[in-house]
C-alpha cells in the first residue's frame, strides 16, 4: 500500500511490520529514504524488483537499486516501456535484455498491482467491520483457486481479534 502514501493529500501507512504496538505513520520521505523513490512510484517499483509477499516474482535480475534507478530515470511503467520501444539508450545490455523479456508481464500485471483510487463510495456504506465471512466456503474456495491462504489467514485472524 505504499504507493497510496503522499504528502500532497495527505496520506499515509502505519506500518505493522513490528507489530500492531509500534505503528509509525510512512510518508514520502520515508518511502523515499528506505527505496530512492516516491510513494507514488511504489507500485511501479515492486512490480520490477518483485514482492513475493504480494505474489509478485518481478524482473529476474533486477532488485531494489535498480529498479530504483530505472523509475529515477523513466518516471514510471509506461516511461520504462516507451524507453525500451525506442532505440538503445543508457540502460546497460544486460539490464534491457531482461527488461525486454519481462515487458510481457510488466504489462499484464501493471493494472493488477496498481491500487483503484477513484470508485464511489455510497453515502449509506455500511463500514463496520464484520464479524465473520459472509460466505465462509466461498471464501475458502476463492483462497484455494488463488493461492491467497495467508493473505486469508490474516484477514480471519483480524476478525477474530475485533469481536
Amino acid at each position: 500500500l505504499f504507493q497510496l502514501v503522499r504528502d500532497d493529500k495527505p496520506v499515509r501507512i502505519l506500518y505493522t511490520a513490528k507489530g500492531m504496538r509500534d505503528l509509525p505513520a510512512v510518508d514520502e520521505a520515508e518511502v523515499t529514504k528506505r527505496y530512492g523513490i516516491p510513494g507514488r512510484s511504489y507500485a511501479d517499483f515492486a512490480l520490477l524488483r518483485g514482492d513475493p509477499s504480494d505474489g509478485l516474482p518481478g524482473v529476474p535480475g533486477v532488485g531494489d537499486k535498480t529498479a530504483a534507478g530505472i523509475l529515477q530515470r523513466y518516471g514510471s511503467i509506461d516511461g520504462l516501456l516507451a524507453a525500451l520501444s525506442g532505440p538503445a539508450d543508457e540502460l546497460s545490455p544486460s539490464v534491457r535484455a531482461k527488461l525486454l523479456a519481462a515487458r510481457d508481464y510488466l504489462v499484464a500485471a501493471r493494472p493488477v498491482v496498481a491500487v483503484v483510487c477513484d470508485l464511489p463510495v455510497p453515502d449509506d456504506l455500511d463500514d463496520l467491520l464484520p464479524a465473520q465471512a459472509a460466505d465462509p466456503e466461498a471464501l475458502v474456495a476463492l483462497s484455494e483457486r488463488w493461492g491467497l491462504d495467508a493473505p486469508l489467514n490474516r484477514l480471519l485472524a483480524a476478525l477474530a481479534r475485533a469481536r
